[in-house]
């Protein structure tokens, strides 16, 4: 059997089948005046049929479909608001956590001011009491020397006493001094009777000052003991409040990749002075001030110093930009390195429009305008090759040229430029390289 009797066969079949299942039938349409037969095949009725399948399973597909796409949607859009919702509790969290350490910065950094002010206060009362000290000592000396008069007098006193004796004791004043030789036994009586009266008034004077001399030295051994004690004591402080704010300065500047021993000797061979009193002057004897121990010219040595290290630390943070230049409640928006395929040389921080921005260090502005993608634009050139910029501004509020201070208000935070909103796009650039600024602000953030 060939294909085309397979063919004919197949047809046939088809077509019984479909004659059993749509017999021909004939269709009557009446009209007013006309009648009208149509004869309907059973191929014909079997093309309806199938048509009419294929019409009611692709409108149950249709609706399925759109069913389906209809759910999805939904539960998409419901993800997205739950997201959404999720984004913005995190962002609160962020913020109030944010807060909570400029807060807690803050309060540091009023601490770290009240121990610079309590170190300056403890600096000038030891001053005073080395002073007092040195006054004291002065005033011992002068009463040791009264001291050894009065004794020499005493001695000669009784020397003279003495003498006397002898000659109330001998037959013949003549023998003991040839002017005694004219005066009568009567007025030798007298006379012996006021120079003994007058010589033990003299000895009781003078055992008097000796003994008020001798309490005065004792009571001066006393005070210098407790200046020494005290001395003692602030001594320690000084040294424990030293060691408390030279400590984190020092790890702050490692943290932020920065050499703190060649930036302070950097800044020592800068200043030559930095201010407060002068604890090494010599007094008329040629003695300074601590050198009246060894033990505390070694601890004052050691304290001044630290106290050098200190200001140094001070002058050189006023000059690195570790301060944050929005003070304000802001948003970390965008930080430093590649973004949408380009480099960010920044970190954005977003708060309300007009927010005021500061320095971050002190330094000089060596550039105030627009500037393609900045919009408007402020430079800062600080020590050490730095450079700040302040970007996207809507105000200015410093001039080129202008010497800035650190934490001064600079300008306005705005939307201009290449920008998506309002925020500043703030840089920090080494030999002109840019870094992340981040490096500076953590590092900082647990100091001040």
């Amino acid at each position: 059997m060939n294909k085309e009797n397979k063919k004919q066969i197949l047809s046939e079949r088809i077509e019984n089948f479909c004659q059993k299942a749509f017999p021909a039938r004939q269709i009557l349409l009446k009209s007013n005046d006309k009648t009208v037969f149509f004869n309907l095949k059973s191929s014909t009725q079997t093309a309806i049929a199938c048509g009419m399948f294929c019409l009611i399973a692709w409108s149950i597909f249709s609706i399925a479909v759109i069913t389906m796409d209809s759910l999805g949607a939904g539960n998409f859009r419901e993800q997205a608001i739950r997201d959404q919702e999720n984004y913005q509790l995190r962002l609160m969290s962020l913020a109030e956590e944010r807060d909570y350490q400029q807060d807690s910065s803050r309060q540091t950094q009023i601490k770290f001011e009240k121990a610079l002010a309590h170190i300056s206060k403890l600096q000038e009362e030891l001053m005073e009491i080395e002073i007092e000290r040195k006054e004291l000592t002065s005033a011992l000396n002068i009463v040791k020397s009264k001291l050894s008069t009065s004794r020499l007098e005493e001695i000669k006193a009784k020397e003279n006493l003495s003498q006397l004796k002898l000659i109330t004791n001998s037959g013949s004043s003549e023998e003991i001094n040839p002017k005694f030789s004219t005066i009568t036994n009567t007025d030798k009586e007298a006379l012996l009777s006021k120079v003994l009266s007058e010589t033990a008034g003299q000895r009781d004077m003078l055992r008097s000052e000796a003994y008020a001399a001798r309490q005065s030295v004792k009571n001066i051994e006393r005070e210098i003991k407790l200046i020494e004690q005290r001395n003692e004591q602030i001594f320690r402080l000084i040294e424990e409040a030293l060691s408390v704010s030279v400590g984190p300065l020092d790890k702050m500047f490692r943290a932020a990749g920065v050499n703190p021993d060649s930036v302070i000797e950097t800044i020592r061979r800068g200043y030559s002075g930095y201010g407060g009193h002068d604890l090494t002057f010599l007094d008329g004897d040629g003695e300074t001030a601590f050198n009246f121990y060894d033990k505390n010219a070694e601890k004052a040595s050691r304290i001044l110093k630290s106290l050098d290290e200190l200001n140094l630390y001070r002058i050189a943070i006023e000059k690195y930009p570790f301060y944050h230049p929005v003070q304000t409640s802001n948003r970390f928006t965008s930080g430093f390195g590649p973004r949408w395929g380009r480099m960010h040389n920044g970190t954005d921080f977003a708060a309300p429009h007009g927010t005021p921005i500061r320095a971050t260090a002190d330094g000089v502005v060596v550039y105030v305008g627009w500037q393609s993608a900045y919009g408007r634009l402020i430079k800062i050139k600080h020590d050490f090759g730095i450079e700040t910029r302040y970007a996207h501004l809507s105000k200015f509020r410093v001039k080129k040229g202008q010497r800035v201070s650190r934490g001064q208000h600079i300008g306005d935070m705005g939307n201009t430029g290449r920008s998506t909103g309002t925020h500043l796009h703030y840089e920090i650039r080494i030999g002109g390289k840019a870094i992340n600024p981040m490096k500076y602000i953590k590092a900082a953030k647990n100091v001040f």
